[in-house]
């Protein structure tokens, strides 16, 4: 039980992504496919990874591919909890309720959502917690039925059927965790459900219902993925940012160039490590956003700062650009030095970026030019760098 000597921790989620997920007819399932530019499972994450009040997160995949996902989500598994699933929903559910049960403090509520549904706005979460917050044990989201709708049965074909009394259930559904773990300990019915709602009805608990989302549309058959990426597309804003930073050269410091320590002579200075391309790039995505610049984040009067590695700043800044919704769709970096020679390094230097940002090296561009000796960069006293970032945002979400 939770220690309420102190304060309770934050609910936490479970993102269901173990299925096979070959119904859509793609040899690849479903939630590890791209989709606007990341894996359908890491839209889920990031929804519910940037939201205020969640905590822990459980990311629950295919047993035996713990380590190629985690792979393949990159910086983005940092902290966070992978575990294989098992041969049903339910199981897949449980285990990773287990893995939250193993933790020292347990938290009062939890959440339960499809990776399959990727487009997760924060209004959807903020419902659901309100809900539990406010007592429900159970908070279901849902949307009306607006479909006329006809039985099958072969006795009854095409005979309207009621509509007013339905409505069609969609996650992430939230819990009193001590009550849907219970549940799924004690499971022995032989139907499996198809959500964990169902579990919880059978043993009385009601149901409370909110309001749910239309962009949270399950990815299912041939046709589905297509038809989300077309929305992606025609919902989005184009954002174009532009960043510029400059650094002094010195002697006893090393040298950081796009998250890749470069051998040189010198290094520069900063109170940061002073990677002066990803600072132009930080302040690039920062712009684009219309969230000011490096400094205003990361002061540096802070000494928190001093000495920290860039790459913190670049994650926050990707970070910014997920909690809005947005996709990055390209990057363009240009390295402004007479020494060291950037050519044998830029394929390290895009990795490096690519691997931080959790995007294909396909659309990671790092160049580099000289002043021909003029100015400070010409005369090695220092190295400049300037960045673009084109990224989209969802329209009506942009300002």
């Amino acid at each position: 039980m939770p220690d309420h000597a102190h304060a309770a921790p934050l609910p936490a989620a479970i993102v269901l992504a173990a299925g096979a997920g070959l119904r859509t007819g793609h040899e690849t399932p479903k939630q590890c496919r791209s989709l606007g530019g990341k894996l359908v499972l890491a839209h889920a994450l990031d929804a519910l990874g940037t939201h205020p009040g969640i905590g822990a997160v459980v990311l629950v995949v295919p047993p035996g591919q713990e380590a190629d996902i985690r792979n393949a989500l990159g910086d983005r598994a940092q902290g966070l909890h992978i575990v294989a699933g098992g041969s049903s929903r339910r199981l897949s559910v449980l285990a990773g309720l287990e893995a939250i049960a193993a933790s020292q403090t347990l938290p009062e509520h939890v959440l339960v959502h499809d990776s399959a549904r990727p487009l997760l706005p924060h209004a959807v979460i903020d419902r659901v917690l309100e809900a539990l917050t406010g007592g429900a044990a159970c908070t279901i989201p849902v949307l009306p039925v607006v479909d006329t709708l006809v039985a099958t049965g072969r006795a009854n074909a095409g005979q309207v059927v009621d509509r007013s009394a339905l409505a069609r259930v969609q996650t992430p559904q939230g819990f009193a965790f001590a009550a849907l773990l219970s549940a799924h300990r004690g499971w022995s019915e032989p139907d499996e459900p198809t959500d964990d709602a169902q579990m919880l009805r059978r043993q009385g608990v009601d149901a409370f219902l909110v309001e749910g989302d239309s962009r949270l549309e399950k990815i299912t058959r041939a046709g589905d993925h297509e038809r989300m990426e077309r929305m992606l597309s025609a919902g989005m804003v184009a954002k174009v940012g532009l960043g510029f930073d400059v650094h002094r050269l010195v002697e006893g410091s090393a040298l950081w160039l796009c998250g890749v320590r470069v051998p040189h002579t010198h290094g520069l200075s900063g109170h940061s490590d002073a990677d002066v391309a990803i600072h132009a790039l930080v302040d690039a995505m920062l712009g684009a956003l219309a969230e000011g610049d490096i400094g205003s984040h990361f002061p540096p009067s802070d000494p928190q700062w001093k000495g920290a590695p860039s790459e913190r700043f670049l994650t926050f800044a990707c970070e910014r650009v997920s909690a809005r919704g947005g996709v990055v769709d390209h990057v363009d970096v240009t390295i402004i030095c007479e020494a060291p020679k950037i050519g044998p390094h830029r394929d390290a230097m895009r990795a490096r970026l690519a691997a931080i940002m959790n995007l294909p090296e396909m659309k990671i561009s790092v160049k580099a030019t000289t002043t021909e000796r003029l100015g400070l960069t010409g005369r090695g006293e220092g190295i400049a760098a300037q960045a673009a970032v084109t990224l989209r945002v969802p329209n009506g979400l942009d300002g």
